[in-house]
């Protein structure tokens, strides 16, 4: 980073374009009204109700449902919107977007998206960012103030990337409360892969495998205790959102997913062989590990 970037200087945009008015992008918008990071904030969506209702709240100042329209004198956009709609997302509003305007994401999985954007984009400022937060719910009644405090965000930085955009956008995290740090976009995708999109396959496969079994004994769920409420409670995220990020990080979810099934099929044999020693091995390996984290 050169020596003229200003660090640690709190961000100010005149209009941030949020494209995609949900959970995250709503509360991007709610903490940036509430720290005064911008002059103005305009809202795109398809959901016209959504929209609606994000101007009443006050999540944004004004909405279109052409993307363009948004973008126009933006010089922040945000692209909230499902990773697999970035590519025809952006094409729609480049021929309007600012010179000087900043492009970031909060979208999680990066290699394939800095790959398509940059290119793209042709020498724009792009900063791609992971907020790691959030919750199941979705929609602008689910965005919230200080959804950022204590998260970790995530900036994939490129040989590209513009030194004094990214400071205002780690800046911007920064300001929102966010603990900010950097990785690659193939190192994110493989880390994230493992302690965040697994998790929600397995939470989004346990559901349904008990939901199968629920046809044939009723009332199965109201069984379940807090356990089971708990490890799949991520299993109501948004089904379009976590599609795309399935299928755009395909390769390492498809990597992380033989390693689980072979700790499954370990654990399948160890019950089968009634190998108490085995099963009381891996138990007490996981509690040790769980035990160790925060």
């Amino acid at each position: 980073m050169g020596p003229h970037v200003k660090t640690d200087m709190k961000p100010y945009f005149k209009k941030i374009a949020i494209l995609g008015v949900g959970l995250i992008g709503g509360s991007l918008a709610i903490d940036c009204r509430k720290k005064k990071l911008a002059g103005s904030i305009a809202g795109f969506g398809r959901n016209e109700g959504n929209l609606k209702k994000a101007v009443s709240l006050g999540v944004i100042d004004a909405y279109d449902l052409k993307v363009e329209k948004v973008v126009d004198g933006a010089d922040l956009v945000v692209l909230a919107v499902p990773v697999g709609s970035y590519l025809k997302t952006v094409k729609a509003f480049l021929p309007r977007l600012s010179p000087d305007a900043i492009v970031t994401d909060v979208g999680s999985v990066k290699e394939k998206v800095v790959k398509e954007l940059e290119p793209l984009l042709g020498g724009r400022k792009f900063v791609p960012a992971h907020p790691v937060a959030g919750r199941e719910k979705s929609g602008v009644e689910a965005a919230l103030p200080d959804l950022f405090k204590g998260a970790r965000c995530i900036l994939t930085p490129t040989d590209n990337t513009d030194p004094a955009s990214l400071e205002k956008i780690k800046n911007l995290w920064k300001e929102v409360g966010a603990v900010v740090s950097c990785l690659s976009p193939a190192e994110h995708d493989e880390v994230l892969g493992m302690v965040s999109h697994l998790p929600h396959l397995i939470a989004f496969a346990l559901v349904n495998t008990v939901l199968g079994m629920a046809e044939k004994k009723e009332n199965l769920i109201s069984y379940s205790g807090g356990g089971f409420r708990d490890f799949t409670r991520i299993g109501a995220s948004s089904p379009e959102m976590w599609k795309d990020i399935f299928l755009t990080n395909r390769e390492n979810m498809l990597s992380h997913i033989e390693k689980y099934e072979a700790v499954l099929g370990r654990l399948k044999k160890y019950i089968l062989d009634r190998d108490e020693a085995g099963l009381l091995r891996e138990f007490e390996k996981s509690k040790k590990i769980r035990g160790s984290l925060n």
